[in-house]
């Protein structure tokens, strides 16, 4: 099915108006439970896998039959097995793996582990592998898509889904179609007979090749389509996956392409992509969206600038309230510069004067202070997909990020943003290392790219409320927000267990926990301690670590 006409209208509209933060659409239901419920994240126990710089500690999930948390370890292409019947004493009792490429993503429903593994190359189909979560046994084995990057299960555990990113390869000479590979467990009775699940299992995919006479349509709406002679099969690349809650559904998110694919489910015979809903731009000249556009200004500057972010999220997860799904989005940003040459990135400074529109920009005295390295000089933007006026000349700055995180709506409307508040934040918190990376200590560093740079997300509820734990991949640490209401969220706390005294990627016997990746969220019922936890994956430093969620409030 073709992009909706009058979806496409409303898509250019707003892309055209430009999109704010806050409260935007009017209010809406509200679950019941404390308005003020407040919550505080503190660490209880640590893995530390003992490897450095090499994404030993990514995506994280918990099986709550066996008390066990599945972790990815992508530079040992394989799934580390920790038991957490006692939280604060993680044990590692064993390791899943296979032959081919990397381990990108684990899923868990009622003791089957479901794990993506990419091929060598990456670029050919990748497979995804079950496992028993007690005994470990490897179960089954289907073919899916190129780059298999992450998988979840359905509310019932009957399908598995996997958004098969299908990156190109350096130059760009292979380049996939993206695709989610639908498998649908629903002949099996039994999923822990190995011959059955095999033998039983159905995989389905779907592509994206419908959209491909419509690319100069969806690049109006806002849509991202721009690599070398891509289709628009070619160019979207899933990355995540978010099932709405009654099953029918899913939100699928493109993050090169600023948008999301919306994943028919209603019939599992024949899943397809009904939609493509362009995300928009995040003005930050607006006083709520507020940046730090310089790393050499040698001060904290968060301030308002002639800048248009694209969210382009990363993780994506789903929620309800009374019968509404609602979605909630982080808003990384991502380039293609490992893959195409030249950069599609370039800095305000090395963009020459007069490609500058005077009408949106002012004359040559303006542009140049403009581009001083303290003012926008540093910023990276991109250059592709970017408005010019008749002269040719740029309209429009783009970043890649939000440097937020976002809620939205079934049919894409942002319901709300947080704006700059993770900069404000992790500013108050910890000056000294503003906007640092999670390969350095250095001040400032990150305040030209992407700022915080939030990725992993996870939704969940506790005492009658939803609250998301967004994952900051850079500076580290876990922002939480009621979300209970998504036109008016609350900020409710910050934690980061990161040690600034040392390196991010610290040896033994050290350990600093750098680099969140993945999220977890596990639920008072299923937790080994009667209490919910958050547990964190961190890629840089290796170290898996589970925070008690303490509650105040009635």
């Amino acid at each position: 099915m073709a992009l909706k006409k009058n979806k496409l209208a409303l898509a250019i509209a707003a892309f055209v108006t430009g999109v704010t933060s806050g409260a935007i659409a009017t209010a809406g239901e509200v679950a019941g439970g404390n308005a003020t419920l407040q919550l505080k994240l503190s660490p209880i126990g640590r893995y530390d896998s003992g490897i450095r710089s090499a994404s030993a500690a990514e995506i994280v999930q918990h099986d709550a039959v066996s008390q066990r948390l599945f972790v990815v370890n992508a530079q040992a292409k394989s799934v580390d097995v920790l038991d957490i019947a006692d939280p604060t004493n993680p044990n590692k009792v064993g390791t899943l793996t296979e032959t081919g490429g990397d381990a990108n993503s684990v899923a868990v429903f009622q003791g089957l582990v479901a794990v993506v593994f990419a091929a060598d190359p990456k670029t050919n189909p990748g497979k995804v592998v079950f496992f028993n979560a007690q005994t470990l046994e490897r179960l089954a084995e289907f073919e899916v898509g190129a780059l298999p990057d992450m998988v979840t299960f359905t509310a019932d555990g009957k399908t598995v889904l996997v958004a098969n990113e299908a990156e190109p390869n350096v130059g760009y000479t292979i380049d996939p179609e993206g695709s989610v590979s639908v498998i649908d467990l629903r002949g099996v009775e039994d999923p822990f007979n190995a011959g059955e699940l095999q033998a039983t299992g159905v995989v389905r995919t779907a592509g994206f090749d419908q959209f491909n006479g419509e690319a100069d349509d969806l690049r109006a709406a806002g849509v991202r389509i721009y690599g070398p002679n891509a289709t628009v099969a070619k160019d979207l690349e899933p990355e995540y996956i978010a099932v709405a809650h009654d099953g029918q559904s899913a939100w699928v998110s493109l993050q090169e392409a600023n948008a999301v694919g919306v994943l028919d489910l209603s019939d599992l015979d024949a899943p397809y992509f009904s939609e493509i809903i362009p995300l928009g731009r995040k003005d930050h000249s607006l006083t709520a969206n507020k940046l730090d556009p310089s790393d050499r200004d040698s001060a904290i500057k968060i301030g308002n600038w002639p800048v248009k972010g694209l969210y382009e999220p990363d993780a994506v997860a789903s929620y309800s309230i009374k019968g509404q799904t609602y979605y909630v989005l982080a808003n990384e940003g991502d380039d293609r510069n490992d893959f195409m040459d030249p950069d599609e990135t370039v800095r305000v400074g090395a963009i020459p004067t007069t490609q500058f529109a005077p009408e949106v920009f002012g004359n040559a005295t303006a542009i140049t202070t403009l581009k001083a390295n303290a003012n926008l000089g540093r910023l990276t933007v991109t250059i592709q997909q970017v408005p010019k006026n008749a002269a040719g000349q740029y309209t429009e700055l783009h970043v890649l990020g939000g440097r937020s995180f976002s809620i939205r709506s079934q049919d894409g409307t942002l319901l709300y943003d947080s704006g700059s508040d993770f900069e404000k934040v992790t500013a108050a918190r910890y000056p000294t290392f503003f906007n640092t990376s999670n390969d350095s200590n250095l001040f400032d560093d990150r305040s030209d790219n992407k700022g915080p740079e939030p990725e992993g997300v996870a939704l969940g509820k506790i005492r009658g409320r939803t609250f998301a734990f967004i994952g900051l991949e850079r500076i580290g640490g876990i922002m939480t927000y009621d979300v209970t209401n998504p036109e008016a969220a609350r900020f409710v706390d910050y934690v980061n267990t990161r040690d600034f005294t040392v390196a991010p990627n610290a040896p033994l016997p050290l350990t600093n926990d750098a680099g969140p990746e993945g999220v977890a969220f596990i639920s008072a019922d299923d937790s080994p301690t009667g209490k919910p936890l958050v547990v964190v994956g961190n890629e840089v430093s290796g170290t898996t670590v589970i925070f008690a969620v303490d509650v105040t409030g009635k």
